[in-house]
């Protein structure tokens, strides 16, 4: 979960700048946490907890009002409902992670990731992207390789993983849609040979930088099981209290980075 949160955090910097490198400062003094990070703690509260999604994560938003949400996630969390608003935007897949590092069977990990993006991403496009990335992590942690995580997930749920970031990075645009931006960053994450190349790679795309290097940070640390110290702390200092009192004890209980 914290490679998510610090991809989340790097990426915040050059969310609309168009960036086409993988050469960057990882943290500038515009780096903040988003709303990616927020739900992200927002589902491990839940996990830790067995707190209802939905309920927690208007709690959770409500708490950190300028976090950067998508309009209609924003809609949702002032307005008097509860149910979905039928979306497959990518905030299923980018608030996951906690769910592939939790649960110790695949089909637990598919289950619950499926009801993690229910209160709010009931469409089939971002279930499956919730799916798609809750599943990688679970396979990357648990000893598969590249190419069987690569198999699994274009069997199980469509994606097209064999183009290249050279062959995607040129004409791509920020998408902020599951469809469109959950594949780039499981391929900037297949690419990476270490946890910071795969967040760089992420953001070198252009497209929906903090998200995109929150889903492929988040699988970078179940494969690589290694954060760099320096990258940890420099993350860390973002955070608040409320926040980094979650993260620290769901690493405890789940014996994550």
């Amino acid at each position: 979960m914290l490679g998510a949160i610090i991809g989340d955090i790097i990426g915040s910097s050059y969310e609309f700048e168009n960036w086409k490198s993988t050469a960057f400062p990882l943290f500038t003094s515009d780096s903040r946490f988003t709303d990616d990070t927020v739900l992200t703690v927002a589902v491990a509260d839940c996990i830790l907890h067995h707190r209802d999604y939905a309920k927690t994560f208007k709690e959770y938003g409500r708490r950190y009002p300028d976090a950067g949400y998508g309009g209609m996630f924003r809609d949702w969390l002032v307005s008097g409902r509860s149910g979905p608003y039928h979306s497959f935007g990518n905030g299923s897949a980018m608030r996951v992670s906690p769910v592939g590092f939790a649960f110790d069977s695949l089909a637990d990990v598919l289950r619950e990731a499926k009801k993690s993006a229910l209160p709010t991403h009931n469409h089939p496009e971002g279930v499956k992207g919730a799916q798609a990335i809750a599943s990688a992590i679970f396979l990357a942690r648990t000893g598969n390789g590249k190419n069987e995580i690569r198999k699994y997930i274009e069997k199980s749920f469509g994606y097209d993983l064999n183009r290249t970031l050279d062959e995607i990075r040129p004409s791509y645009r920020f998408d902020e849609t599951c469809q469109g931006s959950v594949p780039e960053a499981l391929i900037a994450f297949l690419e990476s040979a270490n946890y910071e190349e795969a967040v760089r790679k992420a953001i070198s795309l252009g497209g929906d930088a903090d998200t995109q290097a929150c889903i492929a940070g988040g699988i970078a640390e179940a494969f690589y099981k290694k954060i760099p110290r320096q990258i940890i702390r420099q993350a860390r200092q973002i955070l608040d209290k409320e926040l980094l009192s979650i993260i620290d004890e769901f690493i405890g209980r789940y014996r994550c980075t």
